[in-house]
């Protein structure tokens, strides 16, 4: 039974990943990566992994997916250039594609990279706690894995909000010390004419 829900998790987890990065519709999109982390989140929980799994859920799925998707959806993205793009890179897309599915052929199925080469993971005890044996992974035998991509993350935040603010000739911004600052002067000027006096036309007895 474990290695039927193996095998069903981890099929729909690749068909749906790969729906992801071939549907031309973000919205669409963004749920088949829910899909996704669901299956994932099955196959941590047939590895004993339930905090890992639990995480996944809660933090993905029921908080960054949901935020990609009220943005997605606020966008009102233009779908028509990307519908003309797809069929563009389409062989390029399909090359990649099965050169990707030959490497994975030669590794998953070889005689010295094969599935049955990979032992199965040891059972523990009821009271085994996956949340402290990660905990200890973290921070014992890849600790230098973890500050590496914590520096990446950092650097990844700098550079997000550094694009944020940068200031673009053709584009229009506003500043809010000006708009604060501003005095009736500055928008409004009044100009001062002379009166003048209505024409009067006269031999056809209109005025």
């Amino acid at each position: 039974m474990e290695s039927v829900l193996f095998y069903l998790f981890g099929g729909i987890l690749v068909l749906s990943s790969a729906a992801v990065v071939t549907v031309r519709n973000p919205v669409y999109a963004v749920l088949f990566l829910v899909l996704a982390f669901f299956n994932m989140a099955g196959v941590w929980l047939l590895l004993e992994a339930e905090f890992l799994a639990l995480v996944l859920v809660l933090v993905y799925v029921g908080a960054v997916m949901v935020l990609f998707l009220f943005v997605v959806m606020m966008l009102d993205i233009n779908l028509d250039p990307l519908r003309e793009g797809f069929v563009r890179y389409l062989p390029v897309g399909i090359v990649v594609a099965l050169v990707i599915l030959a490497e994975l052929v030669v590794v998953v199925g070889g005689e010295h990279f094969g599935l049955q080469q990979i032992p199965a993971p040891a059972a523990h005890a009821a009271d085994f706690s996956n949340t402290k044996e990660l905990g200890r992974l973290l921070y014992t035998e890849y600790v230098y894995q973890f500050e590496i991509a914590s520096v990446i993350l950092l650097v990844a935040i700098i550079a997000a909000i550094v694009l944020t603010f940068r200031r673009r000739a053709d584009s229009k911004y506003q500043d809010p010390d000006v708009q604060v600052s501003v005095q009736r002067a500055d928008r409004i000027r009044i100009v001062k004419m002379a009166a003048e006096e209505k024409a009067t036309l006269k031999g056809d007895g209109h005025s």
